[in-house]
C-alpha cells in the first residue's frame, strides 16, 4: 500500500489516537477473477455504500469477529477488462482487500484487490502539500548540517492539524491549567462549544487562540452547555498540552 501516512512526533504523538478513529480515503484497483460487464460491476459497488458486515481477513492485527463498518461512497473510477479502479470512503477499520473479495462473491466471479493507495487520513488528503519521506530526508540533513531547527519546521504541521475534523469546545485561558492537571471542564470557563454535541461524545477541548488542551468527554449536549451557568461540561480524558505554558489560576485543596 502506499500514500497517506500520518506521523507523529514527540507530544504529539498524543493526538494519534484521534487519526486512528478517523475515516479514510482509498483507491483501489481490484482484479477480477473472471470478465464481467461495467453495468453489473458498477450496480455490485453500489450495494456496498452504507453499513456493511465485515469478518477482518485472516492476516489482521484484530480479532477475528464480525463487525459493522459504514462506506461512504464507493466510486468506480475506470475498468479495463478485468481490473476496475474504484475510489471508497469508509469508516477507520474497514479492510479494502476484504471488501474485494466480498464484491467478488457477490459478482459470482471471485476478486481480490490488486494496488491499494490511502488517498485521506482524517483531515490529511494527499494533494495538498504533504511531505514524501524523500524531502523528510532532505530537511534532516539539512538541519543537522545548518544547525537550523526552522528548516525541519518545513514538513511538520501542528498537532491541531490532527484535530481538524472533532467537535470541540473552547475555553478561557484561566480555565487551561486547571484542564491540564485534569480538572473537569467547567461551565463558567466555556467561551464557545460546536454545534451537534451529545453527551458522552467525545471532543477536543482548545484555547481561544486554537490550542489543543485535552481529549475530553462531554457530559452534556451542545445546546445544554450554552445554557449552563455553572457545573461541570466535560470530562477531561487525556491532556495534550504541557502543564506549564498557562499560568496556574487556582488552589488546590491544600492551600
Amino acid at each position: 500500500m502506499t500514500g497517506v501516512l500520518p506521523i507523529a512526533s514527540e507530544d504529539a504523538t498524543k493526538a494519534i489516537q484521534a487519526l486512528l478513529l478517523s475515516g479514510k480515503e482509498y483507491v483501489c484497483v481490484m482484479r477480477l477473477h473472471h470478465t464481467q460487464p461495467r453495468d453489473r460491476v458498477e450496480a455490485v459497488l453500489g450495494e456496498f455504500q452504507g453499513t456493511i458486515f465485515q469478518r477482518p481477513p485472516v492476516r489482521s492485527s484484530v480479532k477475528r469477529r464480525l463487525r459493522e463498518r459504514t462506506i461512504y461512497y464507493l466510486n468506480l473510477l475506470e475498468m479495463k477488462e478485468r481490473n476496475v479502479l474504484f475510489k471508497v470512503g469508509c469508516q477507520s477499520g474497514t479492510y479494502i482487500r476484504k471488501l474485494c473479495f466480498d464484491v467478488g462473491e457477490v459478482l459470482g466471479c471471485g476478486a481480490h484487490m490488486q494496488e491499494l493507495r490511502r488517498t485521506r487520513a482524517g483531515p490529511f488528503v494527499e494533494d495538498e502539500g504533504l511531505t514524501t519521506l524523500y524531502d523528510l530526508l532532505y530537511y534532516a540533513s539539512r538541519r543537522q548540517e545548518t544547525g537550523n531547527e526552522e528548516i525541519i519546521r518545513e514538513v511538520f504541521q501542528p498537532m491541531e492539524k490532527a484535530l481538524e475534523l472533532l467537535p470541540k469546545i473552547y475555553v478561557r485561558d484561566s480555565a487551561v491549567s486547571a484542564i491540564c492537571h485534569g480538572a473537569y471542564a467547567a461551565a463558567p470557563g466555556v467561551l464557545s462549544v460546536e454545534t451537534g454535541i451529545e453527551k458522552k461524545d467525545g471532543v477536543v477541548i482548545f484555547t481561544q487562540k486554537g490550542e489543543a488542551v485535552a481529549f475530553a468527554r462531554a457530559l452534556a449536549s451542545s445546546e445544554q452547555i450554552l445554557s449552563m451557568g455553572h457545573g461541570f461540561v466535560a470530562e477531561t480524558v487525556r491532556v495534550l498540552m504541557d502543564r506549564d505554558i498557562y499560568p496556574r489560576m487556582w488552589k488546590s485543596g491544600n492551600t
